[in-house]
This record gives C-alpha cells, structure tokens and sequence, in this order.
C-alpha cells in the first residue's frame, strides 16, 4: 500500500496571503473515509481556483488541496458497494472544498459520494466532461424535460468558452437545438462554431439598459453559466414558455429582473444544483454523457497539464482566460 503522493497544497502564510506548492503528503493524513482511491485524472474549474487562492467562501481550513473532480481505480474499499480496481468517478459533494480533492494522486471518500464508471467512457473522458459536462448535461436535461424543443427556436448560451458553457455548446448541438453563443472572446468564433454553435455573438448583445420589463423574444431559452445582470436579459429576451437553466454566478450573486416574463410569457427559470444532485439521477447524467450525449469533439475541448503546470492554468482562470476545459493527469 502507497504511504506518500503528490499533491498540490494551497497554504496561507502569516502575513494573510496564500501560496501553493506541488508536494508529499501522506495516505495517513487523508480523512477517515470508506475508500481510498488513486486518481488518475482531475480538471481545473473555477471553484478550484477559487479554493487555490484562499476563498474561505470556499475553503475554511488550509493547508489544503483542491480538486472537486477526481477520475480514477479504487485502491482499498471498506464500502462493500466498491472493490479494489473498480474504476469510479468523484465529482462535487465535498471534495475539494473542505475535502482534499482531486489535485491529489490519492483521496479519501465515502461510497456514497461515487459514481462506478459507466461502459463508454473511459477515466481520461470522464474528466474532460467533469464537473463542467456534469452541470452542461444536467442544465440540457432540464431543458429537455420542461419541453422545450429544438423547433422552439434558437438556444443561448452564455459564457459560452469556458468549461460549462463550451460543453453546453456541444451537448445542445448534440441534442438538435439551434445554438447561439454568445462569449467575450470573439476571436474563438470557430472553436464554437467547431462544437456546434450556429452563431456567434459578442457578449454586449445580450445587454440592455432601457429597463423594459419585457424585451423582444430573441430565444427559446438559455443555459446560462454567468448570472447578473445578462441572466436578467435574458429572461425577459426569452419567447413564451421557454426554458432558462442557470449553473454560474461570474458576474454576480444577486438577481434584479421583472415578473413579467414568467406571468406573462410562461418562462421558467430552473437551477441546476450539480454539487448535491441525488445519486439516482447522477447515474442518470453521466450514463446519457457515456452514451447517447457524449461530444465526439471531447478533445478538441481540452488542454492538458500536470499538476505542476496548473499555477498558470489557475491564474488564468482567476482573469477570465480560460477555453474549454483543462485536464490534470495525476499520472505524470
């Protein structure tokens, strides 16, 4: 049995600030869990970076080491629902919050926590859809089930280069939708265009200043990965009964919109609570992105790196840099 492995710890220091270091830990020092699990893959999302720089928001205790994704094989299980070898996959619950997570090449989980690897999808997959493919799907299952369809009209999507929104790109494209992105990085116009997107626009167009109650209806919905002030917009550019799924809060936590799109058009606006989604319909979600809604262009969306490459793949995160998604091989 390993004694010590890799990890990226973030520390805070005595003058307050926060600092991160790829270094030993020990198996010992790992929570007392039911499984111990060797990753073999993470992904980088916004939260991590988040608990990398310090977010007690986030993170309370430090030292620590983030990583709410983690794909890899069972090395000892006290969970009689799990064996030594069985591949499994780990994302949200508590990992990498207050858990060490996936920028580790070993945790410690409980069995409910765990999704075995569904047939069609392999471990370095997994993580490239992660936690971001994870909510993208959930936010299109929403969608789905509150019947709005792909002859409805067009679907926007915000944020729509970076982990979640590029995946959502792919999964509503996949699903037949007409998808319109709209993104503050023009200059990756044929990356979208290449997941699936019909249009392109710039950010600004989902804007608007007038404080109309209602706007013209320009979409049949939207999976929204950013919140604020374009949420706001668009909900009221959103056509009668149509469908808006939010997951992100980039451009803040607070929603200031008018009542009038849902008495008057219909719209419903639905959360998509990936971090404590229930496990039944977890299983659901990963088996439809290990058949029928898996992206064929998976690597096309993703960047590689080691553990000791992801400093700049945090910052560049943290400054709004990121396209699609980063993966974490654990095993380099």
């Amino acid at each position: 049995m390993v004694e010590s492995f890799k990890a990226l710890v973030v520390e805070e220091t005595s003058d307050g600030n926060y600092k991160r270091s790829v270094k030993q830990r020990s198996v010992d020092d790992l929570p007392d869990h039911d499984v111990l699990i060797e990753v073999h893959y993470s992904a980088l999302n916004y939260k991590d970076a988040l608990s990398a720089s310090g977010n007690k928001g986030v993170t309370q205790q430090f030292p620590h080491t983030p990583g709410v994704d983690a794909a890899g094989v069972i090395a000892k299980s006290d969970d009689p629902r799990f064996t030594a070898g069985d591949k499994v996959i780990v994302t949200s619950f508590d990992l990498g919050q207050n858990t060490p997570g996936g920028f580790g090449q070993y945790i410690r989980v409980p069995g409910d926590w765990i999704v075995p690897l569904p047939d069609g999808l392999t471990l370095r997959e997994s993580m490239i859809l992660g936690t971001a493919g994870f909510t993208a799907a959930y936010g299109v299952h929403h969608i789905k089930e509150n019947g709005t369809q792909p002859k409805d009209g067009p679907m926007l999507v915000t944020g729509a280069t970076g982990g979640v929104g590029s995946l959502a790109v792919a999964l509503l494209s996949l699903n037949n939708y007409n998808v319109v992105a709209a993104t503050g990085k023009m200059d990756q116009k044929d990356f979208l265009m290449s997941l699936g997107a019909t249009e392109v626009i710039k950010r600004e167009q989902v804007s608007d200043t007038s404080g109309k109650p209602l706007l013209e209806g320009r979409w049949a919905g939207a999976l929204d990965t950013v919140g604020g002030s374009m949420l706001d917009v668009a909900i009221r550019q959103t056509n009668h009964n149509g469908t808006i799924a939010c997951c992100g809060n980039i451009l803040g936590g607070e929603l200031n919109t008018s009542i009038y799109p849902f008495i008057l058009r219909g719209v419903s606006l639905m959360g998509i609570d990936s971090g404590i989604c229930l496990m039944p319909m977890r299983k659901t979600i990963w088996n439809l992105l290990a058949t029928d809604w898996k992206p064929a262009n998976l690597e096309e969306i993703c960047t590689e790196c080691s553990l000791e490459e992801l400093h700049k793949e945090i910052d560049k995160i943290l400054a709004g840099g990121q396209v699609g998604k980063i993966l974490v091989d654990l095993q380099k």
